[in-house]
């Protein structure tokens, strides 16, 4: 295997460093920062990408055995059918006074999948579709306070449950979460609870009883829920008259075509997309029932670029392509034979690890008292072995068998040497840089 000179003075790093002094956090995606990854090291941006492979400015290339775009690219990089219709849209002009059509055809190609909606709207990315559900959820039940479970966005109404508790977001994803800037007067109008534990939930319905506007919730993301988990939480929702609304920006499209939350047989009242609904380019949608969704008539709801017409073209074909390729049946299978290679590849080498996620998006960790730096070295071992690679994988339909070979293959080389570090007891001293960092910190 061909092995990558890692260097802390490649064109990436450089600009790099430029950008921490022009732009607050160096990147506009906390989930991007190389400090995440691979300090000082880790190849900042790209020159080109293509299926699951990227080609740094540099020209290093890699395998994307990480995120393939925080989750977006569900087909893979630059996929020829959907860059086609945006081409196509491109040349008919993506904005114009009037409005794109194709908004109207993937309102019903939406509902159509999910049968429980009549109504859908749309925005760009996940977070602001999000804050919409939450807005429409509200103005329906004219009621404040939110119930939650998951990973929501970065805006003020989920940021506020930190206000109460400034680590009550730590156990939903993300830990480190400041509030700085949300009003004080959201406070314990956002409240957690955490998956797969219904007396919690069911205690906080006791506690705000009559002030709940909306239940959030992931309908997945680590596990899959226990049984009658997701049923008692709708036969709840039903029982008070709260809006469930399910957050599919993650899970959506990667378990079945549509939402997982169809798998599970729960029809909500509101459900949002984006990430892979259209392959790496922005479009977001919030479906729901006409009763609820009627609400954002009362409440101002717009903004000029969700009329434009590359996102509903780029979703009409990832959407296409998703069910004509049966991709996420692709996806299963990809998922399994990389946690079941992860399993092998630390057994052989004496390393405890756990592995958990849905087969789509898979994740293991160290269980060692350093796991933060083992997971470092792992990163550094696969990033020299043209990998770009950390404890999670996004399975993609561009990963096909001879990539997972390869990566696996190279997971073991690492797992090796890992294992013989550890056995020095200061395995800290073979990473070429600082530890990655966890969570949100600041930037100096």
């Amino acid at each position: 295997m061909k092995m990558i000179r890692l260097t802390k003075n490649g064109k990436s790093q450089r600009l790099y460093s430029q950008a921490k002094k022009i732009i607050p956090g160096g990147t506009q995606l906390l989930s991007k920062r190389p400090e995440m990854f691979l300090p000082d090291y880790w190849p900042a941006y790209y020159r080109k990408a293509q299926g699951c492979e990227v080609w740094d400015l540099d020209g290093n290339h890699f395998i994307d055995m990480s995120h393939m775009g925080v989750g977006t690219c569900i087909l893979g990089y630059a996929d020829a059918d959907v860059n086609r219709a945006v081409e196509s849209a491109v040349r008919r002009a993506s904005m114009c006074t009037l409005n794109a059509p194709q908004e109207v055809e993937l309102a019903q190609l939406l509902i159509k999948l999910h049968p429980w909606a009549q109504m859908a709207r749309f925005a760009r990315t996940g977070g602001e579709a999000m804050s919409m559900a939450v807005r429409i959820a509200r103005a329906s039940q004219a009621k404040d306070v939110v119930l939650f479970c998951g990973y929501h966005g970065w805006h003020d109404w989920y940021l506020a449950s930190n206000l109460a508790d400034k680590v009550s977001l730590d156990g939903q994803l993300l830990p480190g979460l400041e509030p700085a800037g949300v009003v004080r007067g959201l406070k314990q109008t956002a409240v957690p609870f955490a998956y797969n534990d219904i007396n919690a939930f069911r205690a906080l319905m006791k506690k705000y009883k009559g002030k709940v506007a909306a239940v959030v919730m992931e309908p997945l993301r680590n596990y899959y829920p226990k049984e009658g988990f997701l049923e008692q939480i709708r036969a709840a929702t039903l029982r008070e008259k709260i809006v469930l609304v399910i957050d599919e920006v993650s899970s959506g499209w990667r378990l079945n075509l549509g939402g997982a939350h169809l798998k599970f047989k729960i029809a909500p009242d509101l459900c949002v997309f984006a990430k892979a609904m259209s392959n790496g380019y922005p479009m977001a949608a919030v479906i729901g029932t006409k009763k609820v969704m009627q609400a954002s008539q009362g409440s101002f709801i717009s903004s000029t670029y969700w009329t434009e017409g590359i996102g509903p073209s780029a979703a009409l074909a990832t959407i296409q392509k998703l069910k004509e390729t049966n991709t996420a049946a692709v996806l299963q299978k990809t998922g399994e034979k990389v946690q079941v290679g992860w399993k092998k590849c630390a057994l052989k080498n004496n390393l405890k690890i756990t592995v958990s996620g849905i087969e789509p998006l898979g994740h293991f960790s160290f269980d060692h008292e350093e796991a933060l730096v083992l997971k470092t070295l792992y990163t550094q071992c696969l990033l020299e072995r043209g990998f770009l690679a950390t404890t999670t994988f996004y399975a993609s339909y561009a990963h096909k068998p001879l990539h997972v070979e390869k990566y696996l293959q190279a997971t073991d080389e690492a797992f090796h040497f890992i294992s013989k570090k550890l056995a020095t007891g200061n395995p800290r001293k073979y990473l070429k840089g600082p530890v990655a960092h966890t969570g949100f910190r600041r930037l100096t």
